[in-house]
């Protein structure tokens, strides 16, 4: 097992709770799936399995995500994130690219003080394993006004083997970060890149839109490879302190502030909700967490077959005709469902949210 020396103690550097700008670092959380999902070619942003992470696929190959588990030994985190390279691109063209992606969201760096002569220095440490050995990249995006971009180099010395990385950033002095619900941070773990996105200046800020380095390994060249991430974290100061471990239950309520999806069973009543006008019922939903922005809601369908819900008269069970809800009213606290054209649904009767059988709600305010 491999590691990477650290430096001496800065006075920057902060040790109480809450020093890790990375949400869900440890991959304890995982509420849209677990196994293998498929980042298919040139499919762009695509968040599938592991919460707060997301993928980057702009290539003729194609890889999976999943969770992979018994890692706790190694790196101190049972879970991890496993890509599998599943379609090859043995020659990029110049502007493909493969990558994992984190992003935080801005009013969450102001502490940094970008723009200032009191800008902070950051370090991000991590645990990485693969099967292809090499050099492989990482960068960091500050968004906001003129687009920073810092870039820098990882070696995996030992093949199948894990080992923790940390890349010291320098202080931005030269440029803010707005305080607002907006990407802040974009982080990049690279797996393949081609040559219009890749630099040789390293280590340094720069306004050139570069994400890897001229030495960036092909991940995308076999359809062996596989690459694991765990432990992420993005602290102030200049060294690499012991991971933050929260407790699974505060990870999720920060996951959920991105995404919250409700995994319902056959026969729950949901919500209650009244019939204003005859046939047009309506209910409200609450989000477990306050989202970052208005998300976008995706219900199952209307009907009273297997992966459908329908509202229900508290009186007389199903209603004569099943009509169509849509989703409106939507704030970042919650939303209303309105149900139109339910036959023997009467106005100003009670009513419910039916689950039909096992299916899933989904709610996103995702950066």
């Amino acid at each position: 097992m491999a590691l990477i020396k650290v430096k001496t103690r800065g006075t920057e550097d902060v040790t109480g709770a809450g020093k890790n700008l990375i949400i869900n670092g440890g991959m304890q959380c995982w509420q849209r799936a677990t196994s293998a999902t498929t980042v298919t070619p040139n499919v762009g942003t695509s968040y599938n399995t592991v919460d707060r992470f997301f993928f980057y696929e702009y290539s003729d190959g194609s890889y999976t995500t999943e969770q992979s588990t018994g890692h706790s030994g190694d790196t101190g985190h049972d879970t991890a994130l496993k890509c599998v390279c599943t379609g090859t691109d043995t020659s990029l063209a110049a502007t493909q690219f493969a990558s994992v992606s984190h992003r935080i969201e801005a009013q969450n760096l102001q502490h940094l003080r970008y723009g200032t002569s009191n800008a902070k220095t950051l370090t991000c440490s991590f645990w990485v394993k693969s099967n292809k050995t090499g050099i492989y990249s990482f960068s960091l995006v500050k968004n906001d006004g003129t687009a920073h971009y810092f870039v820098s180099e990882y070696t995996i010395n030992s093949a199948n083997t894990w080992e923790q990385k940390t890349i010291s950033i320098p202080a931005l002095t030269g440029s803010s970060i707005n305080n607002d619900s907006g990407v802040g941070f974009s982080i990049e773990w690279s797996l393949a890149y081609g040559s219009q996105f890749r630099t040789s200046t390293l280590n340094q800020w720069m306004t050139a839109q570069d994400f890897a380095s001229t030495n960036q390994v092909n991940w995308l060249d076999s359809t062996s490879n596989n690459w694991y991430l765990t432990g992420v974290q993005l602290e102030v100061g200049d060294t690499a302190t012991d991971f933050e471990h929260r407790s699974f239950a505060d990870e999720l309520l920060r996951c959920k502030r991105y995404y919250e999806q409700w995994n319902l069973t056959t026969g729950e009543n949901i919500w209650l909700g009244t019939s204003y006008s005859g046939g047009n019922p309506s209910c409200f939903l609450h989000w477990q967490v306050e989202k970052r922005g208005a998300p976008s809601v995706t219900l199952p369908a209307a009907g009273q077959s297997a992966g459908t819900v329908s509202f229900l008269n508290n009186v007389g069970g199903y209603p004569t005709t099943t009509g169509s809800h849509a989703v409106n009213k939507i704030t970042t606290r919650g939303c209303r469902i309105s149900g139109s054209g339910y036959g023997g649904i009467a106005s100003g009767i009670a009513v419910t949210f039916y689950v039909n059988s096992s299916t899933t709600i989904k709610i996103q305010s995702e950066l």
